[in-house]
């Protein structure tokens, strides 16, 4: 199966929804750590549900991953087996849910699994260090330009972190979602 990984935060959840409300997933699943209240995580979902063509929902913790819009309440791992799928973590980061942590338990999976991995709009560093480590494992990585940031805080980080991510406005990140679902490659 195909694995999108997206981290974003303040301004996330409009630009999420451009980029996935019409995207109709087929041995494709797509996991966000999306910075925000877990009280607030919910509704986001539930509203984000009913307008996307895939089905957004929570994880449970033991989560088989199958072709839906997965959002993170809280810190998420991917866990160690043939299956996919994600288990709830006692780990704790500056952020909920953890952009890092998620994306680290990702790195061993990029041996079996075609990931495209994305950081985009928020402040601060949360997802830089483990975009670039997923970046060298051989998953292709992409970030959010400044121009379309809500805040360029995270992108510019991973940026800085390493300089051979490019830049991309939102409609050329949805082009390469599009395109990375409907490859053929697994």
């Amino acid at each position: 199966m195909k694995l999108i990984l997206i981290g974003s935060s303040t301004g996330g959840p409009s630009q999420l929804k451009f980029l996935l409300n019409d995207i109709e997933l087929k041995d494709c699943a797509i996991v966000i750590a999306q910075h925000m209240n877990p009280a607030f995580i919910p509704s986001f979902v539930n509203q984000f549900n009913k307008e996307a063509l895939s089905e957004v929902i929570i994880p449970n913790d033991k989560e088989i991953l199958k072709s839906k819009i997965y959002i993170c309440k809280k810190n998420m791992v991917f866990g160690n087996g043939n299956t996919l799928t994600l288990n709830a973590t006692e780990q704790v980061s500056s952020f909920n849910p953890g952009i890092d942590v998620l994306f680290n338990s990702a790195v061993n999976l990029c041996k079996y699994n075609k990931i495209l991995a994305l950081i985009m709009t928020g402040m601060g560093d949360d997802g830089a260090k483990s975009l670039f480590e997923l970046y060298k494992a051989g998953v292709r990585c992409l970030c959010e330009n400044e121009a379309d940031s809500i805040v360029y805080g995270m992108p510019k980080k991973a940026r800085d972190t390493n300089p051979n991510l490019k830049p991309m406005s939102l409609i050329e990140l949805k082009k390469e979602i599009v395109n990375f679902v409907e490859s053929q490659e697994k």
